[in-house]
């Protein structure tokens, strides 16, 4: 005999949708009501929420009854246990959401990263009271930071790590601090929406073709990794250069940084055109450009890039790296 299929989800099935529905609507609650927090928030006590844990669920059950067999035999030995109990709940309950309150979190910022690895987004948490908060964390979808004490006065930076799969911006809208302290009878915590986002490169391609040829200029500029023939000076010491062409006894006696100069040095470069590679999926031309980006700036070799109608002449330095990389990570290709 046939089973009849049943129209209607399981009870389980139903208690997940109901949850996952009653979750987005408070969620989308509390987005309404709080508003785009700035990136320096302070924690009001209209901004912390608190509800019992499992645990503290089962620690009213029982003093409940506790109370009910107090009241039913009249013992005074159990009326004192059972109020003993139910201070004990209160206290923790007061505690649990004085624990966060007045408590101040910062946006900390955070570096690029390749697109597969794991972004690290820091929030200070700044603890301005006289008392010390105790079991601090942040948690988002699926992540949470390490659990966390504040002494009076300090601040930490606790880090959110979020896993990336493609490039360009990733933003976190939404995270929550929270804690359990002191006996995890409580869980007290507070939604915050800071405009929060970090820059993801391309990933680098792991067999890309051979780079283009390097061209090489006789006795021109100096390129500071190779080609020491004359010394011809100092100049202002600029991000990159390589250490030691640091003027190191200049720095001594004045307090500048100051790098040396040479005259008749080899300079060579290279040109990275996204239209030059072969290859009709534009992912992988710019994986492809960014391995090159990275092993010529690996070796303190020059380069530039062309790359739909932005062309950065050949240089080296985190700079250059920093806007070669941004520039692949949030191309977008239009219309032929």
């Amino acid at each position: 005999m046939s089973s009849i299929p049943w129209p209607f989800p399981s009870p389980r099935g139903l208690f997940r949708s109901l949850r996952a529905g009653a979750g987005t609507r408070v969620l989308r609650w509390a987005r309404k009501r709080q508003g785009t927090d700035k990136t320096t928030t302070r924690l009001r006590p209209g901004r912390v929420y608190i509800l019992p844990t499992g645990v503290g669920l089962v620690f009213g059950i029982m003093t409940f009854a506790m109370l009910l067999g107090s009241m039913n035999y009249n013992n005074n030995l159990s009326f004192v246990l059972t109020f003993i109990l139910i201070g004990i709940g209160f206290v923790s309950m007061h505690q649990c959401q004085r624990n966060l309150v007045g408590l101040e979190l910062t946006f900390a910022g955070t570096e690029p990263v390749f697109a597969g690895q794991t972004m690290r987004i820091g929030v200070a948490v700044t603890n301005h009271s006289k008392s010390a908060r105790y079991g601090i964390r942040l948690y988002g979808d699926g992540i949470q930071s390490d659990i966390e004490d504040l002494q009076p006065g300090e601040s930490k930076v606790l880090i959110l790590p979020i896993s990336t799969d493609r490039r360009g911006w990733i933003t976190l809208d939404r995270f929550g601090i929270r804690t359990l302290f002191p006996f995890e009878l409580f869980r007290s915590w507070a939604w915050l929406h800071m405009d929060i986002r970090g820059l993801v490169y391309p990933r680098p391609a792991d067999r890309p073709p051979e780079p283009p040829p390097t061209m090489v200029a006789h006795g021109h500029r100096q390129h500071d990794a190779r080609g020491e023939e004359d010394f011809a000076g100092l100049r202002k010491y600029h991000e990159g250069d390589s250490p030691r062409h640091v003027a190191w006894k200049a720095y001594a006696r004045t307090g500048q940084m100051l790098s040396k100069q040479f005259a008749g040095a080899d300079t060579s470069s290279q040109w990275f055109d996204f239209d030059e590679i072969a290859s009709d999926d534009i992912e992988e031309r710019l994986s492809v450009l960014t391995r090159w980006i990275v092993d010529a700036d690996r070796k303190l070799e020059d380069y530039g890039l062309r790359i739909a109608g932005s062309e950065f002449n050949p240089a080296h330095g985190e700079n250059h790296r920093r806007e070669c990389l941004q520039t692949l990570a949030l191309f977008e290709k239009g219309p032929a």
